[in-house]
């Protein structure tokens, strides 16, 4: 759920069967979402493997998300952790480790916005678009209270299956063998140990960038695009 593009373009498209996620007899997996061009030059991620669009005529337009201020993002971190009994400190260690306070990061295995929710986890605690920042709060929360109750507060296999996923520390026992998921460990609790908030230290000078827009096709594949003139 790591290695955000930080590209000054992404564009990210997901079928709609469940609201914005193409689920056909099971989820896609995250390897298989490929990347490729649409007719503007504007780069695609898709899991509709062979059923990706042939056009893209763009059939509607909704505003989507836009980056919110600081003091924003810090009141949504710190009501959502107060209602779930979740240290808001922790969840910042959490957002600044996937997704270094980008709500339109997209990961190389298809993970979306500010807690990188891949597209199972954002359908399973409801969360209908994961690059609005309040939604994917909500959801990565919601998520990480779930995997606290599950591995009775022990905060390193919460933290491993919240990098994992919950079966593979549930079927190891412990930790997964996995290089990435002992340094996404060692980088939150490093970050949660300070109590420091990364998303001040960033706050000044920082260009404001694109808001991400919802784009329908013709073929009722739902796209997100921070690009213009579609």
């Amino acid at each position: 759920m790591r290695n955000c593009f930080k590209t000054n373009l992404v564009t990210l498209t997901c079928g709609i069967a469940f609201g914005w996620m193409l689920l056909v007899a099971q989820p896609a997996r995250a390897d298989q979402i490929v990347a490729m061009f649409d007719d503007h030059g504007h780069k695609v991620y898709i899991n509709t493997g062979d059923r990706a669009p042939r056009n893209h005529t763009f059939g509607s337009r909704s505003f989507s998300s836009s980056t919110l201020p600081p003091a924003e993002i810090n009141r949504l971190v710190e009501q959502t952790a107060s209602r779930f009994d979740v240290d808001p400190d922790l969840v910042h260690a959490i957002i600044q480790v996937e997704s270094d306070y980008d709500p339109g990061a997209v990961s190389h295995k298809g993970a979306m916005g500010l807690m990188q929710l891949v597209p199972a986890t954002a359908q399973r605690f409801g969360v209908e678009n994961p690059f609005d920042p309040k939604q994917n709060i909500e959801g990565g929360v919601t998520y990480l209270r779930h995997l606290l109750d599950i591995f009775q507060g022990d905060l390193e296999l919460s933290l491993a299956a919240y990098n994992a996923g919950e079966n593979s520390v549930l079927r190891r026992g412990g930790i997964p063998a996995f290089t990435e998921t002992h340094n996404y460990i060692r980088k939150v609790t490093g970050i949660y140990s300070t109590g420091s908030n990364g998303q001040d230290e960033k706050a000044g000078g920082q260009p404001a960038k694109a808001p991400i827009y919802r784009f329908v096709d013709a073929q009722g594949v739902v796209h997100f695009t921070n690009g213009d003139g579609l």
